[in-house]
């Protein structure tokens, strides 16, 4: 997604999604940052009309373990979307090319593989700036762009199975 404007999703209405259930799993690192980004797609499902009750939260270590919650929140059979968040900040080492790929290729798989939209709300950024402005700073936030897309994906889901 572009980050030039403060909020670069599509424009138009929300498809309602009451009665959706949602699975928003969360990684700790940079927990200041990924707890923002759940917290503006909480604001964003509600505003959709997934109820309270109808979000479930799950916390993993880091990104890499995002995929592997994902997976197993899929086989449960219980929600029909699972948005996954990570923070992972550029350093000095090759771990961040092999954080952000694995996060990356493992939501890709399941995307592919699964009947349920898995949302990926990992922001890769070279410094921790550049994830506070995409996490309800200056570039609005990227949490919220993630529950649209959830949104949106079981709307398409829907459309499909009535075809």
């Amino acid at each position: 997604m572009s980050t030039s404007l403060k909020h670069s999703a599509p424009e138009g209405a929300l498809p309602k999604a009451d009665g959706k259930r949602v699975a928003i799993v969360t990684a700790e690192w940079n927990r200041h940052i990924t707890g923002a980004l759940r917290d503006g797609a909480i604001d964003t499902l509600r505003s959709a009309g997934v109820a309270d009750d109808d979000i479930e939260l799950f916390d993993v270590p880091g990104a890499v373990e995002l995929t592997f919650a994902a997976s197993n929140l899929i086989e449960a059979s219980r929600f029909d979307s699972v948005i996954v968040f990570g923070c992972v900040i550029r350093g000095g080492t090759p771990h961040f090319d092999y954080v952000c790929q694995s996060v990356t290729q493992g939501v890709t798989t399941l995307n592919a593989d699964r009947d349920v939209p898995v949302i990926f709300g990992v922001l890769t950024v070279d410094d921790e700036q550049q994830a506070l402005d995409r996490a309800g700073g200056a570039l609005g936030n990227k949490g919220c762009e993630a529950a649209e897309a959830a949104v949106k994906m079981m709307a398409f889901v829907d459309q499909v199975n009535e075809a």
